[in-house]
């Protein structure tokens, strides 16, 4: 069995949900050696989040946004960490609620997805900085 890891930085991105697919294979080239083995992604922070969905039309990203805003609404009178903005707060409920990593199957040195899968940064934040990835594949 072979194990790579490796991390990368994703640029600041606006809030929203982002496909980072192609980010995330060209920082682990290692993955067409793999024949059968797992792949996980996990961002190091605490107000932005991954998760895996439809990745070719892009108003699914819209809506992601406009109902995770609305379950997890800004400047709710019982938020006490407030000092670092009104999105903040929610940004960390968002972040927990959605997850840090995803894990994909590697299957004959490709991602085992479905056809309109895509891996998604789910920023939080009204502005954010670099996200750092750790990327960690193995198999045989």
């Amino acid at each position: 069995m072979n194990f790579y890891q490796t991390q990368f930085s994703l640029p600041g991105h606006k809030r929203g949900f982002h496909v980072i697919t192609a980010q995330v294979l060209k920082a682990m080239p290692e993955i067409v050696s793999i024949s059968t083995g797992m792949l996980t992604v996990f961002i190091k922070h605490t107000s932005a989040s991954l998760t895996i969905n439809e990745n070719a039309d892009p108003t699914v990203r819209v809506d992601f946004e406009s109902h995770m805003n609305k379950l997890v609404p800004e400047d709710m009178p019982y938020y006490r960490h407030t000092t670092e903005g009104s999105d903040d707060m929610p940004a960390h409920i968002k972040a927990s609620l959605m997850g840090s990593s995803v894990t994909i199957p590697i299957t004959n040195g490709r991602l085992n997805m479905g056809i309109w899968q895509g891996i998604y940064l789910c920023e939080h934040r009204d502005i954010s900085s670099e996200r750092e990835l750790v990327v960690t594949a193995w198999g045989v």
